[in-house]
């Protein structure tokens, strides 16, 4: 199939590059606007009672949960000052109504939480029109210049500013990632190749497929949410895969010159060894990443949609464009070449990357025992991961919004406002003498939990009810979580409907349905992962070997990230503030992310190691030969990712450096621990077993399996040595 796809391309080369071009054009000009299609936040499950507790108090209540957080100061005057006063209410009067549904001021509630410890400050609360994050952040856009008040420092924050700081941030963050990585890549990938003209194919296929995932993502934002989050995936994994794709691809075409093949026959020959080895890790990666749409987050569902749509696009420009622009060039690839080419090809048994296999084989268990150690040290930090929620802590210190939640934590009581609210839906009216007995009956229950201070009845209109319960301690922590939970067993009025927000509650609801969603993402990509191993190797211990691997080169990962980012260790050193936790969402992405690419390497090692075992019929033989033949490029291709995902940890928003700095680590500790070292030896551990699987599964995979070339011999069942 994939041989017949290689002759189907070189003779079909410039109309396929003509329809490749016109794809280009199309996609860029559509996938443009896609920017502002995309919606911030993400992060809350929509079906959870905490959200649909939000939703009653925006509908009864909504001065209660302010879309916007204004905070006004003076270095001279106080609020008890009359022009302090007059400066603020009068620039909150004036703003439109076409914006401003509701605001709150010190001066209406008289609330002593509004008025800094100092009283040269306070904050206003704004509800902002609009049934979407999106409506909202285009009303907040309309008054954004009209709320700075005549005389005083104005700073914007609260959910949509924040929200809306954090897109603007990440694109910044990823203009200047895209431009400092296009020229650092082009740079390392003519160092790779020797060559312009070859170095610049690889960034090609990755220019296509950002361009195409960018239309993908706006068709998809037309009908569901898609995060703006999903953009700075779409820009990084998309280079970073391509880049990828493109070297091996290219690297193999230029393997078969050398050996003497041109025309058609190189062009069929790399399409039925590389190309099926592309579209095998593509697959592989794109499965692992589907795996976040079991989740029921916008966040992950958007990097999910933004994730898969950048690798198969990849991998299609990668083994259709790519191909065809070879056959086009064809020896000419060497065309501006900066050093000299040895044209004599590389003998069996020599070379540096022969020369360690052999020695890693010689001492396989203690290479395995060494590896292990080192993995498991790493992975130690993660039994002490705390989980928190996004906020404003995620901007860098010179964003409104950023400054705006300091001078809320650093300036007021921010305990006077933070509650745990239960939301509820009454039989009858909230106002009866009844309903008003039976509430401040349940309010009085609530209040006498353990580890609440006290509870009031805050709202009542129609058939809603809020009752706020204050307790001390952060919003977002084990004890506050346990709080909730104890507060959901108290029962409510009789034929109420109780259904509890809040930042505490979110949180709670937030981890609830990641832990009840795990194990089946879990068992999907196990399963999934396994039977493409077994279709692409033929064997039924290697897919189970390389899931272990990929989970102990995970834990790893994550052990780095606590200790860095929830711990605070090297914050100067890669400039961020530590918040004490880590986003839960952001370890479920990072786990597909990372599950698919070291899966991605394992498929270009060990799909190379199968094509020598089927030639030589030697288990050692193949793991040193093999790894001669690739060991190289897939160093090459490890730190050719790392450019771009490095370029991101630079990024101000903390989500992203996590993001950035987790990835760059993974990669390298999963090509230069697992891959280089451990796999040789674990190869040479299990022997000829590596590739043995029952006969009947033998013949499945004869008849069905994804076969390096159709010319290779069928593979038979290989006896395990007793």
């Amino acid at each position: 199939m994939f041989e017949a796809l290689g002759r189907f391309l070189f003779r079909r080369r410039k109309p396929l590059l003509v329809l490749t071009l016109l794809f280009a054009v199309l996609s860029g000009l559509y996938g443009v606007g896609v920017f502002g299609d995309m919606k911030p936040g993400g992060f809350e499950n929509p079906g959870s009672d905490s959200r649909k507790a939000a939703q009653l108090a925006e509908r009864a209540f909504p001065q209660r949960a302010p879309d916007a957080v204004i905070v006004y100061r003076d270095k001279e005057r106080t609020v008890d000052d009359p022009a302090f006063q007059k400066s603020v209410t009068e620039t909150v009067q004036a703003l439109p109504k076409s914006s401003v549904t509701g605001y709150s001021t010190f001066w209406m509630t008289k609330m002593p939480a509004q008025v800094s410890h100092d009283r040269h400050a306070t904050f206003v609360t704004l509800n902002l029109r609009g049934d979407s994050d999106n409506a909202k952040e285009q009303s907040y856009l309309a008054i954004t210049d009209e709320l700075a008040a005549p005389g005083l420092e104005t700073e914007r924050g609260g959910p949509v500013p924040t929200g809306h700081q954090a897109g603007d941030e990440i694109g910044k963050d990823l203009g200047a990632a895209e431009g400092l990585s296009f020229p650092v890549l082009f740079i390392l990938l003519v160092v790779v190749f020797g060559g312009l003209a070859a170095a610049s194919l690889p960034l090609l296929v990755g220019g296509l497929a950002i361009l195409g995932s960018m239309a993908v993502l706006r068709v998809i934002a037309q009908f569901t949410d898609v995060s703006v989050f999903a953009m700075s995936l779409v820009s990084i994994l998309g280079l970073a895969v391509a880049i990828d794709y493109g070297l091996l691809i290219v690297s193999r075409y230029r393997e078969e010159l050398e050996r003497g093949y041109t025309g058609e026959e190189a062009v069929a020959r790399t399409v039925a060894t590389a190309g099926r080895t592309v579209m095998v890790s593509g697959i592989t990666v794109a499965v692992a990443l589907a795996g976040m749409t079991f989740f029921p987050f916008g966040f992950l569902k958007s990097m999910a949609y933004g994730g898969v749509a950048a690798v198969v696009l990849s991998v299609f420009f990668s083994i259709i464009a790519l191909p065809a622009a070879l056959g086009l060039l064809g020896s000419k690839v060497n065309a501006l070449s900066l050093r000299r080419r040895n044209k004599a090809p590389r003998q069996e048994g020599q070379g540096a990357w022969y020369r360690l296999a052999q020695g890693l084989m010689r001492r396989p268990a203690l290479v395995t025992i060494g590896t292990l150690a080192i993995l498991l040290a790493l992975a130690a930090p993660f039994r002490n991961i705390e989980f928190g929620i996004s906020d404003a802590r995620q901007l860098p210190n010179s964003a409104e919004g950023r400054q705006v939640q300091n001078a809320l934590d650093r300036d007021f009581d921010s305990d006077a406002i933070k509650s745990i609210d239960s939301l509820l839906v009454l039989k009858t009216e909230a106002t009866s003498p009844e309903q008003g007995a039976a509430l401040q009956a349940y309010a009085e229950r609530l209040g006498r939990t353990e580890g609440a201070t006290g509870a009031k009845i805050t709202g009542a209109t129609g058939t809603t009810a809020r009752v706020s319960v204050t307790f001390d301690g952060p919003e977002v922590s084990g004890p506050s979580r346990d709080l909730v939970n104890r507060l959901k067993d108290v029962p409510p009025p009789a034929g109420a409907k109780a259904y509890f927000g809040g930042q505490t509650a979110v949180f709670d609801d937030t981890l609830d349905a990641l832990g009840k969603t795990l194990p089946w993402m879990l068992l999907y990509m196990a399963v999934a992962t396994y039977i493409l191993l077994f279709l692409s190797f033929g064997s039924v211990l290697l897919p189970l070997k390389a899931i272990l691997m990929n989970l102990l080169s995970l834990s790893a990962t994550f052990g780095v990230l606590v200790w860095i980012f929830q711990e605070g260790h090297l914050e100067g050193l890669i400039g961020f503030d530590s918040t004490g936790n880590i986003e839960p969402n952001m370890p479920i992405m990072l786990f597909a992310l990372i599950f698919g690419l070291s899966m991605d390497y394992e498929v270009f090692l060990v799909s190379r190691i199968r094509e020598q075992y089927d030639t030589l019929g030697d288990s050692k033989a193949a793991v040193a030969s093999g790894l001669q033949k690739i060991g190289r490029l897939i160093v090459s291709a490890a730190l050719l990712m790392c450019v771009p995902l490095a370029a991101m940890a630079t990024s101000g928003v903390l989500m992203m450096k996590l993001f950035g700095v987790g990835m760059v680590f993974a990669i390298l500790a999963d090509v230069a621990i697992v891959r280089i070292l451990l796999v040789p030896a674990v190869l040479k551990l299990m022997g000829r077993s590596a590739w043995w699987a029952p006969g009947p599964l033998a013949r499945f995979y004869g008849k069905f399996g994804i076969k390096e070339s159709e010319e290779m011999p069928e593979p038979k069942p290989v006896p395990v040595a007793g």
